[in-house]
């Protein structure tokens, strides 16, 4: 294991951190030294913690089986042992926020899947594909936090990433309204079907705070940084809504769209076909070597289906066609606990390392 940068994981007995656990294991350049809990699951073995609770297919990695799960609020002790963390605990929003701060301010970067910092001015929320550029902030938030080596970068919510890498890829043609209906995974409010079996043969019309996110959290991605502040973009005007649907994995979003400058269907298609981001010129680990994939066929993408596509970190994208109210529609699909939570978490993790943000203490 030598030469891995030692990674802990603060709230790594719920679903995403048992997934930050099994997508970690073999990572070619990351290793999990820590995992970090409530005080009911400190001083247990992680295999002990969440035994009964393994929501994940596949068993509990042999590697961290015998970890001892520490007290997250110990924000000292875990930070010593090391060089990062990932961040998925369920608290309030306040409290996320100063444990995640404490943990900065001890010199250790944080990587959060919690959406407690996605609006704290000088903390990049970042698709890796569409914006590295928002890491150059990082600078101004060391500053403020008194740490030359500490920070936070925040994954985005996971149902954006259905349909904004699409838009992305158009960014030239510049689109100017967006509709879109999420139809989300119950697995996105971390659960399964035995947790809730309220789901089965079920739709629920709402998720709470989720359509706010989904309008404005692709706009500070378009965004731009001024004076040490990510300031969100001004267009394109985006509505909502937000579906559960009894689905185990898998968000997906019927998407219509409206352009300043309408490209042709061919012209969409070569887009999505060649757009690359900075993930696949660097050949990080996690990134989808494809990573927008088109489905000719009138019933794909497919949610049990595509979700997988790239192991689960690239997007699919279907039905493109001309409409009569808007410009274009389109079908998009993301896997929101491997794209959208912790997979995307990784693969930022391995962009600020390869950008020199994250090394060695």
């Amino acid at each position: 294991m030598t030469g891995k940068l030692k990674v802990g994981i603060v709230g790594g007995t719920g679903m995403v951190g048992q997934r930050f656990v099994q997508l970690l294991d073999q990572h070619p350049w990351f290793e999990v030294t820590g995992i970090a809990a409530s005080s009911g699951s400190a001083g247990k073995t992680y295999e002990e913690a969440v035994q009964s609770r393994w929501k994940l297919a596949g068993p509990i990695p042999e590697a961290v089986k015998n970890i001892i799960v520490q007290d997250a609020s110990k924000v000292e002790e875990v930070a010593a042992q090391v060089d990062f963390v990932f961040c998925a605990v369920d608290m309030k929003k306040n409290e996320i926020q100063a444990l995640e701060e404490a943990y900065a301010k001890t010199g250790t970067p944080v990587v959060s899947n919690n959406s407690a910092h996605r609006w704290t001015p000088d903390v990049p929320m970042v698709i890796p594909e569409i914006n590295p550029g928002h890491l150059e902030v990082i600078a101004a938030q060391r500053k403020r936090l008194g740490t030359s080596s500490g920070f936070i970068a925040v994954k985005p919510n996971c149902s954006i990433q259905s349909y904004v890498p699409a838009l992305h890829a158009l960014a030239d043609y510049k689109p100017r309204t967006v509709v879109a209906s999420t139809y989300q995974a119950i697995s996105g409010a971390g659960k399964n079907f035995t947790d809730w079996p309220d789901m089965l043969d079920n739709v629920i019309p709402y998720i709470g705070g989720e359509e706010e996110k989904s309008e404005q959290e692709p706009l500070r991605i378009w965004g731009s940084i001024v004076g040490g502040e990510i300031i969100k973009a001004s267009s394109p005007l985006i509505t909502t809504q937000c579906i559960r649907v009894p689905v185990t994995d898998g968000h997906l979003a019927t998407v219509f769209v409206s352009f300043e400058n309408k490209p042709s269907k061919e012209e969409i298609l070569g887009r999505w076909l060649q757009f690359k981001g900075r993930p696949q010129e660097l050949g990080l680990p996690s990134a989808p070597k494809q990573f927008i994939t088109y489905f000719e066929e009138e019933n794909r993408p497919q949610t049990k289906l595509d979700r997988e596509i790239e192991r689960g970190m690239g997007v699919s994208v279907g039905r493109l066609r001309e409409d009569s109210l808007y410009d274009y529609k389109f079908v998009g699909l993301s896997h929101n606990t491997l794209r959208g939570a912790a997979g995307g978490a990784v693969l930022i993790a391995e962009l600020l390392k390869a950008e020199g943000y994250i090394q060695a203490k």
